[in-house]
């Protein structure tokens, strides 16, 4: 299966632009770790996604597999950021990136330079608390002036989108009321958030009250655009609050949007891939991915895909890297996605539990099919 699997284009639903900048080893580090302060005395290079990253991003920059991570980093800053991205993220097979633009867009490429580097064609996603944050920023009255503001954004950035985001699990947890507020409580909330930040007691969106309405708003939108909204779930960095981001904790919510025939697309899932892949198999609009996690398990990346599809649909599982930053994490989420998919089938094919015509229409699905038919990418 490897070799058909390595053919097949893959369709990244979920990840980010690169940094453009040449970056020292410090920053380079930084941007392999969820973590917020490095361990004195120790480097990212020692754990999995170290070792895969020398193991395979090596000779894309004409070193040999398993350099050392300072000769490695001399090869990278003797190229230009722009031939880095090109030997790396433009290298994967990936026929489609659509970026979420949310998180840190100041400091990375956006989805037209994405494509004028990789040559891929990308497209965006929209993350709802971004926007809401950017309409405070404009200085709105009050809350409802920071709705009506909101409204118009979020319909006006919609529009040009391929599918919104929310990072509710951070933010809030899961753990949250699962209904639309009324009005008057968003104005109230939102007329509070405004003088926090004002007085400088708040510097993100953190209220449920506005996070529901959000949610409930990117809801009727992805109804009216008949494209999905993506969730994250568990792995993150600091800010998480693991035990409160199971995705089956928003269920309330996943149900409704089941009544509006809105999918729901679950990012990366660890560690509840198995919650994840009982919510696809129960609910109708519910897919996932197993994203970010492929590359930071590196070498145990296939028995993390091999969880995934214990349960989950095949018409329900999607292909994502969840790159950010690096254009290393873009390469790898492929790469290692491509060899994880070729071993489970592989398995199952020696078992007699799948015949290879039968797993490469599996593989086929998830590499892209699954994707182009919930979004609207042709």
């Amino acid at each position: 299966m490897q070799s058909f699997i390595d053919s097949l284009p893959l369709i990244d639903h979920h990840c980010h632009g690169v940094v453009a900048r040449p970056l020292e080893r410090p920053a380079f580090e930084a941007l392999m770790s969820e973590g917020h302060k490095p361990v004195a005395g120790c480097t990212q290079f020692d754990k999995p996604l170290g070792l895969v990253l020398l193991r395979w991003c090596a000779p894309q920059l004409g070193l040999e597999p398993h350099a050392e991570p300072e000769a490695y980093l001399a090869a990278r800053l003797a190229l230009s950021p722009e031939e880095v991205t090109r030997r790396l993220a433009g290298a994967t097979g990936v026929s489609r990136l659509l970026i979420d633009t949310g998180h840190r867009s100041d400091a990375i490429l956006d989805p037209a330079a994405m494509e004028n580097v990789t040559g891929i064609p990308a497209a965006e996603v929209v993350r709802i608390e971004a926007v809401m944050e950017e309409v405070a920023r404009t200085g709105p009255a009050d809350g409802a002036g920071l709705r009506k503001a909101f409204d118009d954004r979020i319909e006006e950035r919609a529009r040009g989108a391929v599918g919104l985001k929310s990072i509710v699990a951070y933010r809030t947890s899961f753990d949250i009321v699962q209904c639309p507020p009324t009005l008057a409580e968003v104005d109230a909330a939102g007329s509070r958030w405004l003088a926090a930040l004002a007085a400088g007691r708040s510097r993100r969106l953190e209220d449920a009250i506005l996070i529901r309405y959000a949610l409930f708003r990117a809801g009727e939108l992805c109804r009216t655009h008949r494209y999905p909204l993506q969730l994250h779930v568990g792995f993150g960095d600091a800010d998480i609050r693991m035990p409160k981001c199971d995705p089956t904790v928003f269920t309330p919510f996943i149900a409704a949007m089941e009544e509006w025939d809105v999918p729901i697309t679950l990012l990366h899932c660890y560690p509840f891939i198995r919650e994840a892949a009982f919510l696809a198999e129960v609910f109708s609009n519910v897919y996932l991915d197993i994203g970010v996690i492929q590359n930071f398990t590196g070498p145990s990346a296939g028995r993390i895909l091999a969880e995934a599809m214990e349960l989950t649909p095949f018409y329900k599982q999607l292909y994502s890297s969840d790159a950010f930053g690096l254009a290393e994490l873009h390469f790898l989420g492929a790469r290692l996605f491509r060899n994880a998919l070729a071993k489970v089938l592989d398995g199952w094919i020696a078992a007699g539990d799948a015949t290879p015509a039968k797993a490469e229409a599996i593989a086929r699905a998830i590499a892209s099919e699954n994707a182009r038919r919930i979004y609207p990418i042709g």
